[in-house]
């Protein structure tokens, strides 16, 4: 154990990003200092977030650095502790980034988070549990503030941030329609995720369509939409809203590759009195234990089953991350480091 494997970020993205933007490199293995904590990472977190801070470009957070560690999050064992609030064996949650350890300041606040893993798998503390289930909670619960009865959508169905979307949707008696990628996303949307529909964005290629297959799915107006991938979807949406809906906007994946993403029909903003916030979860950190303990108990009554594809091995994650960026995952998308 004196050798530690990360991945950097090499060069940044020309358009589409690329395998080779990354660069696998091992890198001596230290050990803790006073007050520190050395975790061993079981899993690695991959988010479409990263792709935005691999741009050199203005955005809410710092683009991630050149020749530096890729950052994100992990959950993991601490194997040596020189901090009196963990000790050795403790399951940890972090930002311990693409690396199969990290050393972390055990004073920081929110560096480092010890997780109950008896009633709740270790790598839902990624997902369900984690940053996208706080997500979901905050569009859902502080931005579009729905009443029971009300229609809501959201894209992206069936990753992490969607399927607890659904669960809190349902948990509030709304009645819930996602827009997923493929049939197999659908019918597992519908069937094992509780949605009442879910829309095949590859069936519906353009606003037209889209725009019929949600007023199908939405015979009474869309009253709420949470949105993680802009583009025609959203214009869709928009054709369909009801007076005074609410858009928590979270995430733009089809501009992430650095296009702009313009709105076909502004105007709609104003006719319908749309309220639209943009939000990032890790600026509301005064939510996040009212939402974990929500999300954890939907988990341990089996009204949330989060589907994971995880891959193998560190080297593994370029070539998973380029693949959810794609829409190749089915559910939360992971690294198995252990």
């Amino acid at each position: 154990m004196t050798v530690n494997q990360q991945i950097l970020l090499d060069n940044r993205p020309q358009g589409e990003a690329v395998e080779s933007n990354f660069k696998l490199v091992q890198a001596p293995l230290g050990t803790p200092g006073e007050g520190q904590v050395l975790v061993r990472h079981h899993y690695l977190s991959l988010d479409p977030y990263m792709r935005g801070r691999m741009n050199d470009s203005k955005s809410y957070a710092q683009p991630q650095p050149l020749g530096e560690v890729m950052q994100g999050g992990t959950v993991g064992e601490v194997v040596e502790s020189r901090h009196p609030k963990y000790k050795a064996g403790d399951k940890v949650v972090g930002m311990g980034g693409w690396q199969e350890y990290s050393i972390v300041d055990g004073n920081v606040p929110g560096a480092l988070r010890r997780v109950d893993t008896s009633h709740v798998p270790l790598s839902y503390y990624l997902g369900a549990v984690g940053m996208p289930g706080v997500t979901a909670w905050y569009g859902l619960v502080k931005i579009i503030n729905p009443k029971a009865g009300e229609t809501l959508v959201v894209s992206a169905a069936t990753g992490a941030v969607g399927s607890a979307f659904a669960a809190l949707a349902k948990a509030r008696g709304c009645r819930v329609v996602g827009v997923a990628g493929g049939p197999d996303k659908c019918r597992y949307a519908v069937e094992e995720l509780g949605f009442d529909a879910c829309i095949d964005y590859r069936e519906h290629p353009d606003v037209k369509t889209m725009a019929k297959a949600l007023k199908d799915a939405c015979p009474n107006g869309i009253d709420g939409y949470f949105e993680n991938v802009g583009g025609y979807i959203f214009d869709a949406v928009l054709l369909r809203t009801n007076a005074f809906a609410r858009v928590a906007l979270c995430g733009m994946i089809a501009g992430y590759d650095g296009q702009p993403l313009p709105l076909a029909n502004p105007a709609l903003l104003l006719v319908n009195r749309i309220k639209l916030e943009g939000f990032i979860v890790s600026e509301h950190m005064e939510v996040w234990g009212e939402a974990l303990t929500e999300l954890g108990g939907l988990v341990a009554a089996g009204k949330l089953k989060p589907r994971e594809t995880i891959s193998q091995g560190l080297a593994s994650a370029p070539a998973a991350f380029l693949g959810l960026l794609k829409g190749k995952n089915f559910g939360k998308q992971l690294v198995k480091l252990v």
